[in-house]
């Protein structure tokens, strides 16, 4: 299949299929019992991030946490798919973070919540270009690694998944119908933890792909009073609108620059910058 083949199959995707706590080092870790069954969440496609983009850390949060995990491209629709033709289903492997904002997820969790703003906000899941399938010779046996700056953070083996592809695949197509394009997170090894601004990931399968990322904070829209009802501006608007008062005010004298000033004032007391 030619690398544009596979990209275009990649965006054809409806949803993102989470795993959680699919390697028993990882669940330890947190403290958690290993599952009997798979764990399944969803994420949405817009959570995409391409290799050499910015995370984004969202407002009030100083962090997120960065789990490295191998994810399976469906090739064609599945349903109920017998765990000994699951890999027929496949049209190719990537390299993905599902970036995730503990603080969110614990109190989510224990409220009984779901846990889609912990995981589901745009930029949450980077991602490598798709790898064809021919190049992956057996999913169950790839080395995942992942650096935050120079630090080794995770390092594990998919021969150390609770529940190998195949299954995941079959379990998966038995409770929803998985369409091209499709992909599933496999679940992350041990290691998890904080990245921050400023800091920046580098993650892989090795001898296979390797992407990174930037973290930055997500620029948060201000909010302008116009006629008395509080509305959402896009940060573009404000150097447009200093621009043309700036203009206007040059053809302008004595009070009424006066008044020009005060009025620019105004506007600015009225907006929260993003910072």
């Amino acid at each position: 299949m030619a690398t544009s083949m596979i990209q275009r199959l990649f965006k054809q995707g409806t949803k993102i299929v989470g795993v959680g706590l699919n390697y028993a080092s990882h669940a330890k870790e947190l403290g958690n019992a290993l599952p009997k069954d798979p764990i399944v969440f969803l994420k949405p496609t817009s959570s995409y991030l391409e290799n050499g983009g910015t995370i984004e850390i969202p407002h009030p949060l100083d962090s997120l946490h960065h789990e490295v995990e191998l994810a399976v491209v469906i090739g064609q629709k599945a349903r109920d798919v017998p765990e000994r033709l699951a890999m027929n289903y496949i049209g190719g492997y990537a390299l993905a973070l599902d970036m995730t904002a503990r603080e969110l997820q614990v109190s989510a969790m224990a409220s009984g919540l779901p846990c889609t703003l912990a995981k589901g906000q745009d930029t949450f899941t980077p991602i490598s270009s798709v790898l064809p399938k021919a190049m992956v010779l057996d999913p169950n046996n790839l080395e995942l690694w992942l650096k935050v700056d120079d630090e080794t953070r995770q390092k594990g083996w998919t021969k150390d998944m609770i529940f190998k592809v195949p299954y995941l695949i079959s379990y998966i197509s038995s409770v929803m119908t998985l369409f091209k394009g499709d992909v599933i997170l496999t679940g992350t090894p041990e290691g998890i933890g904080p990245v921050k601004i400023g800091q920046k990931i580098t993650a892989g399968i090795t001898g296979l792909s390797e992407v990174q990322f930037d973290v930055g904070r997500r620029l948060k829209p201000f909010t302008a009073a116009v006629w008395g009802e509080e509305t959402q501006v896009q940060q573009r608007v404000l150097p447009y609108l200093v621009s043309y008062i700036g203009s206007v005010m040059i053809h302008l004298q004595g009070d009424v620059i006066l008044t020009g000033i005060c009025l620019l004032l105004k506007i600015l007391s009225i907006v929260e910058i993003p910072h």
